[in-house]
């Protein structure tokens, strides 16, 4: 990631607006410094909040010129478009039930776009918004930043490289403990966006976490959940919104699998754990110790994979941002995200190649089949966990 190819290739660094994420947005933050880590954007313009002054100052605080700071992001959207010296990306990290509006105004005016999760909270949404990306033929990236990890990018290229063989069993969980007070089931007072279903969408626990695991899994295995049977619901005692689900899955090669999510136990920070057995062995990863992914091949020792060490495929060391025995960090994924967008991005604008490495970041698809599947796994819920045929097919376009 040493070498700027952005600069190379365009002679500028990517111009970029961000809209949300002011102060007090951990993702806002993660979302900037991501983007400039490796030198191939300039944060140029911001709508960082709804409200005027804390728009103004919040763009400030970052270093945005007076002019273009903005409170209201259909005007950013709208007078960057016509400037000439305008921002070229934009990069949404708004409440949930906006990333569809933005998203789409930004395609409307001729600008790639970079995206938090979910996608958006209804199917409808996620349907016109995969077949605006395919009209318009800009680039569309979703920030699901934990495939940007160099041991995730390892297992899947050894999942491509047949390491693992015909896969048949497939275990993830992401399991959290910021909600698991019993005495503060809810929060009182002015309840934040993501316990509103109308702007957080229809399950907190399934569109916080539970879209990343399930990206995570499709983007290891290449493989679709074909069905499932499922369940979420609560399980502190006086909560309103979704803090768990389960879910048994059927992918569409044949193989089992099992989901798991959870916002509400105690004492667990992040653990965002995937375990992919097949025919010639196991891989398992775990976010909490990132740098180290096991393989267990059959009738052998386990082995271990690390940034930049032996046996590590050319897709993982592209991600690897420092030398062999240092771990890679949240931050460092979350940019490497930004970088292969930007090397997409510049790929169309010049007409020239991209590197292949640089094109498994999430895009408009993975976002709809995330919408999908949280739907999916409430509609099971719903019918007592009957078990649910999942669409995996791409919408038609007009």
């Amino acid at each position: 990631m040493n070498n700027n190819p952005v600069i190379e290739k365009l002679g500028h660094r990517l111009r970029l607006a961000v809209i949300g994420g002011g102060t007090g947005s951990f993702i806002g933050s993660m979302h900037r410094q991501a983007a400039v880590l490796d030198g191939r954007f300039e944060i140029v313009a911001g709508a960082l909040s709804s409200r005027p002054e804390k728009a103004l100052s919040d763009g400030r605080l970052i270093g945005l010129q007076e002019g273009r700071i903005y409170a209201d992001a259909m005007d950013l959207i709208r007078v960057e478009s016509e400037r000439p010296d305008g921002a070229e990306v934009i990069s949404i990290m708004t409440p949930n039930d906006s990333h569809f509006r933005y998203a789409t105004a930004a395609l409307d005016a001729g600008r790639d776009v970079i995206c938090d999760k979910p996608m958006t909270n209804t199917l409808t949404d996620a349907e016109a918004l995969f077949r605006k990306v395919r009209e318009t033929g800009l680039v569309f990236c979703l920030t699901h930043n934990y495939s940007g990890y160099p041991m995730v990018r390892q297992a899947r290229a050894m999942r491509e490289n047949g390491d693992l063989g015909t896969i048949r069993l497939i275990q993830v969980e992401y399991v959290q403990g910021g909600k698991a007070n019993e005495n503060d089931p809810a929060p009182t007072g002015s309840v934040p966006w993501r316990y509103d279903r109308v702007r957080g969408g229809p399950s907190l626990v399934m569109g916080d976490i539970g879209t990343h695991a399930h990206h995570l899994v499709r983007y290891i295995t290449g493989l679709e959940v074909a069905s499932l049977s499922a369940e979420v619901g609560t399980i502190v005692p006086g909560r309103k919104t979704h803090d768990y689900a389960g879910a048994l899955l059927h992918f569409d090669n044949g193989a089992r699998g099992c989901f798991w999510v959870t916002q509400a136990a105690a004492g667990v920070e992040n653990s965002l754990r995937v375990r992919v057995s097949g025919t010639r062995g196991t891989i398992e990863w775990n976010q909490e110790i990132p740098q180290q992914l096991i393989y267990k091949p059959l009738s052998a020792p386990a082995e271990f994979r690390t940034p930049n060490g032996p046996g590590c495929y050319p897709s993982a060391v592209r991600a690897s941002r420092i030398v062999a025995g240092h771990p890679e960090g949240f931050h460092e994924a979350f940019a490497n995200i930004y970088a292969d967008a930007a090397e997409a991005i510049v790929a169309r604008r010049t007409g020239a190649s991209a590197d292949p490495l640089a094109l498994t970041y999430p895009g408009v698809f993975d976002g709809l089949m995330g919408v999908r599947f949280v739907h999916d796994v409430i509609r099971s819920s719903g019918d007592n966990g009957r078990w649910v045929d999942c669409n995996t097919k791409e919408p038609t376009l007009a």
